[in-house]
């Protein structure tokens, strides 16, 4: 396997070290992912300006975790899966969601349910969700905007999951209490 640098401040590219200072700024320290992504400060702008917009939607933070969270699972990303429980942790996100959303069973709210559904609706057809698929969420209470942010959310996660995979990014020490495997989940 080709190996990458987990840049930090020293060894960073230029264009990179004003945005691994606003990630020390929010999270305290370089995530690891970060300074992954560093090598490409192009792909590190992308990644946290998305997030950014994301964070703009609609949507509330159990539903934008939701999202991100199912499409971790679904991509297998050990990193992300680790972070993002912690995240929804500190945002307050119930832990019976966090729960589902790791193990991959029912949320207990038919709405949220029908999000996490629907994500991974969008996951795996790549896209190409059926009408009846489209209608089920819409009766849930969604909208159409709700719709292309999934499509959004889902878009962030392949820019995260598919760096973690590619560069087998280390989980950081803050992360590692959450740490997950697909042994915890059926990924048929």
């Amino acid at each position: 396997m080709t190996s990458f640098t987990t840049h930090d401040f020293e060894t960073a590219p230029e264009d990179a070290q004003p945005l691994l200072n606003a990630a020390t700024s929010a999270y305290g320290f370089i995530p690891n992912l970060l300074g992954t992504m560093a090598e490409a400060p192009a792909l590190l702008e992308g990644y946290m300006t998305l997030a950014g917009i994301f964070d703009k939607t609609d949507l509330s933070e159990a539903e934008r975790q939701i999202i991100l969270m199912t499409n971790n699972r679904l991509n297998a990303c050990h990193y992300c899966m680790a972070a993002h429980t912690s995240i929804s942790q500190g945002a307050g996100v119930p832990q019976d969601i966090i729960e589902a959303l790791r193990t991959d069973t029912p949320i207990n709210d038919p709405k949220l349910e029908a999000l996490r559904t629907f994500a991974a609706v969008i996951n795996k057809t790549r896209g190409w969700p059926e009408t009846s698929d489209i209608e089920a969420f819409l009766e849930a209470g969604y909208t159409r905007q709700n719709i292309l942010e999934v499509v959004l959310g889902t878009a962030l996660k392949v820019m995260s999951n598919y760096t973690n995979h590619i560069a087998a990014t280390e989980l950081d020490a803050a992360f590692e209490p959450n740490a997950w495997t697909t042994d915890l989940v059926d990924m048929g």
